[in-house]
């Protein structure tokens, strides 16, 4: 029984028997020095999963493209990102601003990992001087925040409706087994029954219940919480948030009745989030449609959502690979290393249709490159979002 379970296993004793999903998550993903993201570097070619800024430079440089364009439209030229990861993409769009002229630009990281830090100093050693590491958020902000593959680690709850209730998923340790954790659940609080209530009607999940149809699914008020913050402090500038989900008609569909929570461990996904505590990442898709909801009540407004493929194309990485492939055409396996990664990040099976990127902005006019084709900003706000390309 490691340290962490056992950390658990208090917890839910002190709770009379069980705790929510939620708090499982947070300690297992970040309880100080024993959680998965607080305790080792789990990111990159030899870790538990590989980002898209982990796969090539290409990634970053093309978001450069974008972050540009907001720096000539008068944003102010600082970036603060929200959980660097290893700082490659930090170092690539560096590069590429600086490629693109812009080399006065201020890079700003606020990660919780000590370890992911230090890998980050590394990282970006010849960009010591334009990168600054944040201890909180600061209290007002004019710039671009950036966060790639951040809302799907923020502890979420998990939710099921059968026999004609809604229920709140719970963690419990199994009697016969220390250290090992298992589902139960109760009755879910009101705060999250009105939230699947008004799911469970708007998808006609209720008119399932009568045939025995059980559904579980999640929702994340933290993630909420934190585009509510976000804006808050941001007074000039963009948000644009990188991920992987759907906007909510898919996301809550009745057809995805087993909700989205999995694992990831060297590599490959684990079905059971309950198992490995600490050793493993636990994600949950992102509600998108929740995510542009909660930016526009903060006062930004909807600027765009797109898939990844599409953003990155928008933004010219066709043209980036071209040019990079062209140098390294002599050399075949140089030339693969540089295409596949570029063929991942684009495919549809693969990494360009399941994630998504979208934009919330304040006090920005401009139309973003990013979203100048393909917009699907209409399926996340249909009375505010931008029309369709």
């Amino acid at each position: 029984m490691t340290e962490l379970q056992r950390l658990i296993a208090r917890e839910i004793q002190a709770a009379g028997g069980a705790i929510p999903f939620s708090r499982f998550m947070d300690l297992a993903l970040y309880a100080p020095g024993l959680g998965y993201y607080t305790r080792a570097t789990p990111m990159g070619e030899q870790a538990d999963f590989i980002t898209a800024p982990e796969l090539t430079p290409l990634f970053g440089r093309t978001l450069a493209v974008q972050l540009a364009q907001l720096f000539e439209s008068g944003v102010p030229p600082v970036v603060l990102e929200l959980g660097a990861g290893t700082g490659k993409l930090a170092r690539d769009a560096l590069d590429g601003l600086a490629a693109l002229g812009h080399v006065d630009v201020q890079w700003q990281i606020l990660d919780v990992s000590t370890s992911l830090r230090e890998a980050q100093r590394a990282t970006l050693a010849a960009h010591a001087g334009s990168v600054q590491w944040l201890g909180t958020l600061p209290d007002t902000f004019s710039g671009v925040m950036l966060g790639n593959e951040v809302l799907d680690a923020l502890p979420c709850e998990a939710m099921a409706w059968h026999d004609g209730a809604a229920w709140q998923r719970m963690v419990s340790e199994d009697g016969t087994h220390p250290g090992r954790f298992v589902w139960t659940e109760r009755p879910a609080p009101e705060r999250l029954f009105a939230c699947l209530a008004r799911l469970s009607s708007h998808f006609g999940l209720e008119r399932r219940m009568d045939a025995g149809f059980c559904y579980s699914t999640e929702v994340n008020p933290q993630a909420e919480a934190l585009v509510n913050t976000l804006a808050r402090s941001l007074k000039q500038g963009a948000l644009l948030l990188l991920d992987y989900g759907f906007p909510q008609a898919e996301y809550y569909h009745p057809e995805r009745h087993m909700g989205t929570l999995m694992g990831f461990a060297r590599q490959r996904s684990v079905d059971d989030v309950l198992a490995l505590a600490g050793e493993q990442d636990i994600t949950a898709h992102v509600d998108f449609t929740a995510i542009a909801q909660a930016g526009v009540q903060s006062g930004l407004s909807l600027a765009g959502y797109t898939s990844q493929a599409r953003f990155l194309m928008n933004c010219g990485l066709l043209d980036l690979a071209a040019s990079a492939a062209r140098d390294a055409a002599a050399d075949p396996l140089a030339y693969t290393r540089l295409i596949a990664p570029v063929q991942k990040l684009l495919s549809e099976a693969e990494m360009g249709e399941l994630f998504k990127v979208l934009a919330l902005t304040r006090g920005v006019d401009v139309a973003l490159e990013g979203f100048s084709r393909g917009d699907r900003g209409h399926r996340l706000l249909p009375a505010q979002g931008a029309a369709a390309s």
